[in-house]
């Protein structure tokens, strides 16, 4: 009795409670449908769950194409010892995005017809496609870890023996489909704010993805560190850091460039809650990148964490302004969530935490660094 009291944290609390919750919402979802359970309506159909859940949840997996084709493609085999960290934490995303699609869309039961009812002329069709088979290459990438801990030999030889097509064909999906989840957006030019609506659209949302994967690394790797006590090698995560202060740069410079480039910078000045919400999102991104331009702060742990955590932040941010806050005022709404809706969103969060936890303490995530006998060389983002 008191060892079960003694493994009775705050935490696990606190976990259980929100996945009761959950469970509660889950079953309001069941019982009473999107209409019942959500703050959707025909003029405003696309929510939390579409916001956060899908569009947020596949850019933070954009680190597992990036360290992958950094270690396969560009063979810098100095970053291995992140690489599986990255794959496990762009498999949980895209995971958990096809559970919140699944609980979001009205007939779960029929998300399996895009495989056999096609439509070459749909965004949507093409983004299904590239993440179901993307959720199997992460799978194939991440297999030798699940090998070597149970001994799978023959499977493990063959999955490297693929290795290369397969982390090739991952990078090409990832790019498609970050890309076309912007491309949803071009559609909607007299409905979406003029400060999130452009024709970069695809470009800003392949390009914001992949700063959020490297945070995502950041975070997860310090996360690692600091609550299971596995050491990631701190010039790894200076490299990466490195490339995420240029990447924010590139990004912000192509959003003010083009707002430029339409006029759309006198939207700046309007006192608007939308104003006020682009500029959180500019700020959340802006400063981390100003703090990494720093050695001492890109050598620093505890600023290196937070700055991640802003980037990601940020990130979020940037995914609910334009599937949300941009497109309000167009149809004269003002979408708040229900309970449901964040308590599941909620549940799924704490899934991958305790999923992640599970993994680094029973899979061998933390591989050896690996010397390369060229010179040292930067992490090159795809």
């Amino acid at each position: 009795m008191k060892a079960a009291l003694g493994r009775l944290t705050l935490w696990r609390v606190l976990f259980a409670l929100i996945m009761f919750g959950g469970l509660c919402g889950l079953y309001v979802r069941g019982m009473y449908g999107l209409g019942g359970s959500t703050n959707l309506t025909d003029r405003f159909p696309w929510g939390l769950w579409k916001g956060f859940n899908v569009l947020t949840g596949i850019g933070l997996g954009a680190g597992g194409f990036t360290i992958a084709a950094t270690v396969h493609i560009f063979n810098l085999k100095r970053y291995k010892p992140i690489l599986r960290i990255a794959l496990l934490t762009a498999f949980l995303g895209y995971s958990l995005m096809a559970v919140a699609l699944m609980i979001d869309i009205g007939q779960p039961q029929r998300i399996w017809h895009p495989i056999v009812m096609w439509n070459e002329h749909s965004v949507l069709f093409e983004v299904a496609w590239c993440v179901m088979l993307y959720l199997t290459v992460l799978s194939l990438e991440f297999a030798p870890a699940v090998c070597e801990r149970f001994r799978w030999r023959a499977v493990l030889k063959f999955v490297r023996m693929i290795s290369a097509p397969v982390v090739i064909f991952g990078v090409v999906l990832s790019t498609l489909h970050q890309s076309s989840l912007g491309t949803l957006f071009l559609i909607v030019p007299e409905k979406l704010y003029g400060l999130w609506y452009t024709p970069l659209l695809p470009v800003l949302f392949f390009v914001s993805a992949v700063c959020a994967g490297l945070a995502m690394v950041i975070f997860a790797s310090w996360q690692s560190h600091n609550a299971l006590g596995k050491q990631v090698p701190a010039a790894l995560l200076e490299g990466v850091a490195r490339v995420l202060t240029v990447m924010l740069l590139f990004y912000l410079a192509i959003r003010f460039v083009d707002l430029f480039r339409r006029d759309a910078e006198r939207l700046l000045v309007v006192n608007r809650m939308e104003t006020w919400l682009f500029g959180l999102e500019t700020a959340l991104l802006a400063v981390p990148m100003l703090l990494l331009l720093r050695p001492r702060n890109r050598a620093n742990p505890a600023a290196l964490y937070l700055c991640s955590l802003m980037v990601l932040f940020g990130f979020v941010a940037n995914r609910l302004n334009v599937s949300i806050t941009g497109l309000e005022a167009s149809q004269a709404t003002h979408y708040i969530p229900r309970w449901p809706e964040v308590m599941i969103t909620l549940s799924l969060i704490s899934i991958g935490f305790a999923v992640f936890r599970m993994a680094a303490l029973h899979l061998p995530l933390f591989v050896e660094t690996v010397h390369a006998e060229e010179p040292e060389a930067e992490l090159v983002a795809v």
